[in-house]
This record gives structure tokens, sequence and C-alpha cells, in this order.
């Protein structure tokens, strides 16, 4: 198992070394050898020492690997001179085709609820955002504008049938995984069809491939409905499709519902590799004081270990991916992950820690029942 592994800007260092602790510890309770890591050196920190947002050979080295986790990239002191953030990992999504961005939306036990209503502690969804067009295909890194001058600035919203038509396929197939694990499997096209002429293409193509799929249950959401529905009732949902601002937006909203951005998990999963990190920034004003919650990073992990027990043809990295999930679950749930984060007293190492005591003490029960 081949990682190229970007720690990047901030917290982005600490995070990443706890989610890999973790995913060694649950690698090596399923009797798995541990994976060999590729450190790129990428970020803004990299680009003020070098003037490269990352290595010279970076992004063929990350494109090599089997999986590529990333930390966390950017620092709001450095910018390129038209004011944006250093970005290169839209670039990794870019050039690899990560299509699929998945961003899982779940509440634990014992984390902050946002939300009054009981249903709240029930929310377990997950948005998935296109993630190489949209608007974001006109992002800076890309230089696609339109037009850039002193007067005006137009970006391009970009649709096309390959890339979506595999999105929706990806949607389609993720609702009918969570329906066989006990989840509604209802899928939810998110968009602003009634407006715009690329998003009604967008719906188009959701209406051509859900034909392929009579199983999954189906609805619709123009966005503004559902940035309110995910505040009025997101237990509602089960999988949501979108464009790439919108899922943007979305997943940051969905990610306040159960407790915050340290939850917030990602993988961005392309044809032939997957890119896998935590949605929250760099958060510079903590590095290197402990105060990081590394729990989306740790669940990112996880994503990376189902991800790779398909593309790898090895189940048993799904086992090692339900131990860390469960481990999490379980910490919760007996109020042991108590993240600063959300005014609790553990910081990133304690929380780190707490986690691989669960996975030592969960396989270690597994092992005695099976004997």
């Amino acid at each position: 198992m081949r990682i190229a592994l970007i720690k990047g800007d901030g917290i982005g260092v600490d995070v990443a070394e706890a989610a890999m602790a973790v995913v060694e510890a649950a690698l090596r309770r399923t009797g798995q050898t541990l994976p060999h890591y590729d450190n790129v050196c990428a970020g803004a920190g990299h680009y003020k020492d070098t003037g490269l947002d990352i290595e010279a050979d970076g992004e063929q080295r990350a494109g090599a690997a089997d999986a590529i986790f990333l930390g966390a990239i950017g620092l709001p002191s450095i910018r390129h001179d038209d004011g944006t953030e250093i970005s290169p990992h839209l670039r990794l999504r870019d050039r690899f085709g990560l299509y699929a961005g998945v961003r899982p939306v779940k509440a634990y036990p014992n984390a902050p609820q946002r939300l009054a209503d009981p249903r709240a502690a029930g929310i377990d969804l997950v948005i998935l955002r296109e993630s190489t067009e949209g608007l974001f295909y006109s992002a800076a890194t890309h230089k696609r504008s339109l037009v850039v001058n002193d007067d005006e600035v137009q970006d391009i919203l970009r649709i096309t049938r390959k890339t979506t038509t595999k999105l929706h396929q990806f949607a389609f197939n993720l609702a009918r995984k969570r329906r066989e694990r006990g989840s509604p499997g209802h899928l939810t096209c998110v968009d602003k069809a009634n407006v715009f002429t690329s998003l009604a293409f967008f719906r188009q193509l959701f209406d051509e491939v859900k034909g392929a799929f009579p199983d999954v249950p189906v609805g619709y959401n123009y966005v503004d409905a559902q940035a309110l529905d995910l505040v009025r009732k997101p237990w509602d949902f089960d999988v949501l499709v979108t464009e790439n601002m919108f899922g943007d937006i979305l997943s940051d909203l969905a990610g306040g519902l159960v407790g915050g951005m340290g939850m917030a998990a990602c993988a961005e999963i392309g044809d032939t590799t997957g890119l896998f990190q935590p949605a929250h920034g760099s958060a510079p004003d903590i590095m290197g004081q402990d105060k990081a919650n590394p729990l989306a990073a740790i669940l990112s992990g996880a994503l990376m270990l189902d991800y790779l027990s398909e593309k790898l043809d090895r189940p048993v990295l799904s086992e090692a991916a339900e131990l860390i999930n469960s481990s999490v679950e379980t910490g919760f749930q007996q109020n042991n992950l108590r993240p600063m984060e959300f005014g609790g007293d553990m910081g990133t190492r304690d929380v780190t820690r707490q986690v691989l005591s669960y996975i030592e003490e969960t396989a270690g029960a597994r092992a005695s029942i099976g004997a």
C-alpha cells in the first residue's frame, strides 16, 4: 500500500500524523502490513520557502500512489499576488479527475448538537460534491476565467456529460450501498435547474442515469431550499448529489450541525486514485498548541481504507476502517472523546491516544470472541 502523504500547513501536520497513527494501529490489529509513505512537500509554507506550491515532481508522485492523504493547506498570511490562496490540492483534483467528493455528516452522542429537535441526534447523511467542474472549474489556480481586468471578472460554471454522468452513477451506487448497510438509501439531486441552463443539464443527466437504478428512491431540491431543509429537517436526507460550489457550502453548513469542521471527513475519488483529507482548514492560530481536533482526519483515514479495500481487492481493509469508525463511535458514547473544539479538555494527542486505546480494546475483544 503506497500513500502519498501531504501534511501541508498549520494543524495539517498534527492531524495528518494522528490519522496515520490510527490507520497503522487498525492495520496492525487486523493483521495487515503498514503502508509505505511518500512524503510530498506542498502548501503555503513550501511556497514561501521555494516559490512552488508543491514539489517539482510532487503531483506525479501523488498520482503514482494508491491513495493521497492531505492534512490541510493554506495560510492567511501567504497569498498569490492576486490575493487568492495557495491551492495545489485543487490542481490535484483536476489533474487526476477526482470528481466524487464524499462528505459524510454524522451526529455522535455527547458531541454538540446545534439543533434543539431530538431527531438531530440521528443525523447521518452524505453530501456528494462534484469536485472538478462546476464553478470551481475556473478557480484561480486553473487560470480559466473568461474575463479578468480592472473593470470586470467573469468565471465559468462548467457541467459536462462525461464527468456528471460518472458523478451520478457514483451517487446511485453510494445510495444503494448505504441501503444495504441499513440507511434509507434515498438520493436527492440538489441544483438550481430553474435558473441556470448548466444546472438544468445537471438534472437532466441525473434523470438519464436513474433509469438504471430503479431500486433507489430519488428526490429533487433547489440548493436554496436544501440549505433551509438542512436546518429544518436534515434527518429526512440520506445522500445529496450536487455541483461543486453548492457542495462546498452545504457540506460546511451540515458540518456545523454535528459539532463543527473538526468532524468533517472527506474523500475525493476518481477513476484511478483518491485523495483523503479533513475538510477543515489549516487553523494557523492554534498550530503547534495541541488544540486541534484530529477526528476529521482520523475518519478520513477510515474512508481511505474503505476505498483501498475495493481498489486493491483486500476486504480486510474495510475491517480496519470499521475498527476506526466503531472506536470513534464508542469513544463518544462513553464520553471519553472530548475535543477542545467542543469545549472539552482533550487536545490532539489525548484524542488520538483515546482512539488508539479503543482500537486495541475492540480488536482484542473480537479476537477473544473468535477464539
